[in-house]
Formats: structure tokens, sequence, C-alpha cells
């Protein structure tokens, strides 16, 4: 039997596939552009206007990320979340979770993740 307690999902993410998903305030990034890590990245960084030192590890990543955290509250939108690290191991989308899940829990401003997939016609 699953406690229910260790069944739901962490606070700063949120699963959803309502078609009138409307968050203001959120940085939207297209699924289709997050397919590897590298496009992951190279989103973040143009989307966010990251350091040009941001790298391509996930260490360098979460730096960069607390930085951006220092300076108030971010919510990262995904549309069409299914291509989210799509052509990667999948390992790689478990760091992904890792990375942002402990910025979400020990930076001083809040970070949520939406994972978004259009609902079927």
């Amino acid at each position: 039997m699953i406690d229910d307690d260790e069944s739901r999902m962490p606070e700063w993410l949120i699963v959803c596939r309502d078609d009138a998903l409307e968050l203001s305030d959120s940085v939207v990034l297209a699924g289709a552009a997050t397919r590897t890590r590298a496009g992951l990245f190279a989103v973040l960084a143009t989307t966010l206007a990251l350091p040009a030192y941001l790298g391509d590890t996930w260490d360098a990543l979460s730096d960069v990320l607390r930085e951006r955290l220092d300076a108030g509250p971010l919510t990262l939108l995904i549309t069409d979340a299914g291509h989210l690290l799509a052509d990667e191991p999948a390992d790689q989308y478990a760091l992904l979770l890792t990375v942002l899940g402990n910025l979400a829990t020990s930076a001083p401003h809040p970070l949520r993740l939406v994972l978004h997939e259009a609902g079927s016609s």
C-alpha cells in the first residue's frame, strides 16, 4: 500500500493537461526545443538571459539558476512536455528533476516547474 504522502508530487512540480492553462509571470519553453540536454540548456540560456559561462553540466545549470533565483521567483512552463529530454537517456530527465528539486527546496525564492501536455481533441 502506498502512503498518500509518499505518492504526492512535490509542490514545486506541476503536471497538467488543461488546454486553457494560463500562468502569469511564467517563462514558457517549447517542449520541442528541449528534446536534448544541449537544446534545453540553449533555450534556458536564451530565454532567461543566463550568463555565458553556463557551460553544459547539470552543476553549472544549478549554479546559474540559483543566481537567477537570488533575484526573485521563477516559474518554468514547458509546453508539450512529453518532448522534454525525449532524445536523451532517462537518467538525464531524472537529473533535471533532481537539480530543480534541490533548487526548489533551498533557493531564496520559489521555483516551480509546470509540465504541460495539451489534452487530446
